[in-house]
């Protein structure tokens, strides 16, 4: 455990710090309640101070030659490989989250890495035609400046490179808020990496603390141009709100509730494994998971057939076991609240074709189906390993009920014919859109994001060049003007 007690602190100027505050954040391991650390939070004066020294130390950052970055970036990505199975643990004690999860997470941080290293050479301006003669155009990208990042519990190492290491790459400096149940595997871990790494002091700090101690001093700081999110809609609308009241950029990626779509040409085994892995990956706590599996009507009973004999057939408990496959939820709360949803749900009419059992934070999978047209879980986010399956009758019915979501960030439909399945996805309102595929995907090359209330703004490739950096005109006149007057 010494590990964990090592990182979890704050990380404010190239220091590792005890915060000021009067209370502390218990890190635990969700499977076993084992305390992994225990760190005292960060006040508003460390806000201003992890702030401050960002400000100073990016001047020099942007200035510095990109091949420099680029060195920096290609050491992280050394480390991160040799620390793999260090990393893989620590995600597995800290996030409940199976190795075969665990190991996901890291293989996708490491190509996030990869592109970053990339991205510190991208082209930094552009010459473009000026309507009058004589004159020169010239539009360059610069660094925004500096970047606060609020990372999420469920995948908080990857979502947190996510932002950091192209940040970084482009010029800017950072300053992570990692979620309170993973404040090492998404905070301490990253600056240690880049500690090590040789990123000079001030351009990366951590911060663990809390809205009850800081309130909204994170996000009205002055000093940040840009905040990048991950969570819920509903800190999202509050994150967006204030952001926007002293004119700061916003990337959320927020909430899901996708759909993945069995059409009737289908491979049904195919389709089925692609099912159990769009809901059930890391117990369901994924903003692209496939809440609702929606099956044509002709092909149901047999997709329903052995997709529930899969769900019954996959073992819960111990997140350290191989043949492990649903580890426990992040929290007590979480899982009596899904308890409760389910029980809910029946009561209201729902059947349950698997019932899953809880045990201390371990939610077993369920399976619902029969909900009523009005039941709430339709429209919902449900994080945790509950899987809603419903029937349509033809693709015009299918696509009603997909967009029939107040989100639209992931989604995926199935059928022997791909152009088929192409022209099913642009019918529907989500940022991003899978044909025979998972709904959970990422890719570093290509934009990752929401529409609706799934969030505003994209992130990989070259997505993270608009997020993290803004355009400055400049006009040469080569001889002398006419002026009117």
């Amino acid at each position: 455990m010494s590990f964990f007690h090592e990182l979890a602190h704050q990380y404010i100027d190239g220091e590792w710090r005890t915060g000021s505050g009067s209370w502390d954040i218990i890190d635990f391991n969700p499977y076993n309640g084992e305390k992994l650390a225990a760190v005292t939070v960060a006040t508003a004066l460390e806000v201003d101070q992890a702030y401050r020294a960002a400000e100073r130390a990016q001047q020099e950052w942007a200035a510095t030659n990109p091949f420099e970055r680029r060195a920096v970036l290609e050491r992280a990505l050394r480390i991160t490989g040799e620390r793999t199975e260090e990393i893989v643990e620590a995600v597995i004690d800290e996030l409940g989250g199976t190795r075969l999860r665990a190991e996901y997470e890291v293989r996708g941080a490491t190509e996030v890495l990869r592109e970053a290293v990339r991205q510190s050479l991208r082209p930094t301006g552009r010459l473009l035609p000026a309507v009058s003669d004589g004159r020169e155009n010239r539009l360059y990208r610069l660094p925004v400046g500096v970047v606060g990042v609020i990372s999420a519990f469920n995948f908080p190492f990857l979502v947190t490179m996510k932002s950091v290491a192209p940040a970084l790459a482009l010029g800017n400096a950072v300053v992570v808020k990692p979620h309170q149940s993973a404040p090492v595997v998404g905070g301490g871990l990253v600056a240690k990496i880049f500690e090590d790494a040789g990123l000079p002091a001030g351009l990366l700090n951590v911060l663990i603390t809390d809205s009850a101690e800081i309130g909204d001093a994170f996000i009205g700081h002055p000093v940040p141009r840009v905040i990048s999110f991950s969570g819920s809609d509903r800190v999202g609308r509050r994150i967006a709100a204030t952001a926007a009241g002293f004119f700061k950029r916003t990337i959320l990626e927020l909430s899901g509730n996708s759909a993945l779509v069995v059409l009737a040409d289908a491979d049904l085994d195919h389709a089925v494994r692609a099912a159990v892995f769009s809901r059930f990956l890391y117990q369901g706590q994924v903003s692209m998971a496939a809440n609702r599996i929606l099956v044509d009507r002709s092909v149901a009973a047999e997709f329903t057939e052995r997709f529930t004999a899969e769900v019954a057939a996959l073992k819960s408990g111990d997140p350290r076991d191989p043949e492990t496959r649903i580890g426990p939820v992040v929290n007590a709360f979480q899982a009596d609240a899904l308890t409760a949803l389910v029980d809910r749900a029946v009561a209201d009419g729902a059947t349950a074709l698997v019932r899953g059992r809880t045990r201390g934070n371990v939610v077993e999978p369920t399976v619902l189906t029969d909900l009523p047209e009005d039941s709430p879980l339709l429209t919902q986010e449900i994080l945790g390993p509950v899987a809603l399956l419903m029937t349509f009758d033809g693709e015009d019915d299918a696509v009603r009920m997909v967009n029939d979501s107040p989100y639209g960030l992931s989604g995926a439909v199935h059928t022997g014919d791909a152009e088929r399945g192409v022209r099913f996805a642009q019918r529907i309102d989500s940022g991003m859109f899978h044909v025979n595929g998972s709904t959970v995907q990422d890719d570093p090359l290509v934009a990752f994001g929401g529409e609706k209330t799934s969030g505003v703004g994209r992130l990989n490739g070259e997505a993270v060049v608009e997020a993290f950096t803004t355009q400055k005109w400049m006009s040469i006149q080569h001889g002398r003007s006419v002026f009117p007057y």
